[in-house]
C-alpha cells in the first residue's frame, strides 16, 4: 500500500476515533491491513503535522491541526501538562517549554485556547514550546502558573 494511501487511512481513523498513542494507531492501521512500524508512524505524524489535542475525559488524543480545540477548564490543561511537558524555563518575557516528542503543537494549542491575556502568543515545534509575555513583569507569575499545572 502506497504512503499516500496509508497517510489518507491515519486522518481517517484519528477523525473517527480517540488515538491516543502511536502504538494505538499502529494496531488500527495493522487491522486496516496496512503493515506498518512506529518508526513510519511518527514520520507519518511529522508529514501530516499531527497534534494532541484533550478529550472529553481530558485524555491528549491526535488530531489535525486544523481541528479545533475545546477546553472546558484548566483541569485539562493540568492533565495536558502532566503527561506531555519535561522542563519549563524562561528569560525576561519568554518562556520555553518543553515536551515529550511530537507534544508541542497540541500543548502550545492548549495554552492558546486558555486564553491567559498576558500569553501574547505561542509557536510550537516537535518537543519545545516558545510563549512570549507581555507585560514583561507577568513573566513570574504565568510561569508560576504554568509550574502549578506541571507539578499538580
Amino acid at each position: 500500500m502506497t504512503k499516500a494511501r496509508r497517510q489518507l487511512k491515519i486522518q481517517e481513523i484519528i477523525q473517527n476515533q480517540p488515538i491516543e498513542t502511536q502504538a494505538e494507531l499502529v494496531r488500527r492501521l495493522k487491522e486496516e491491513g496496512f503493515n506498518v512500524t512506529q518508526a513510519t508512524i511518527s514520520r507519518d505524524i511529522k508529514e501530516l503535522g499531527l497534534i494532541k489535542i484533550p478529550t472529553e475525559n481530558s485524555s491528549p488524543r491526535y488530531a489535525l491541526p486544523n481541528e479545533p480545540v475545546v477546553l472546558r477548564n484548566d483541569e485539562r490543561l493540568k492533565r495536558l501538562f502532566k503527561t506531555s511537558v519535561t522542563n519549563i524555563d524562561y528569560s525576561e518575557n519568554i518562556i520555553i517549554i518543553k515536551t515529550m516528542t511530537g507534544e508541542a503543537m497540541g500543548v502550545a494549542s492548549a495554552i492558546d485556547n486558555a486564553n491567559w491575556p498576558e500569553i501574547i502568543g505561542t509557536i510550537g515545534g516537535d518537543d519545545n514550546i516558545l510563549i512570549v509575555v507581555k507585560p514583561k513583569k507577568a513573566t513570574g507569575m504565568v510561569v508560576s502558573k504554568f509550574n502549578e499545572l506541571f507539578k499538580g
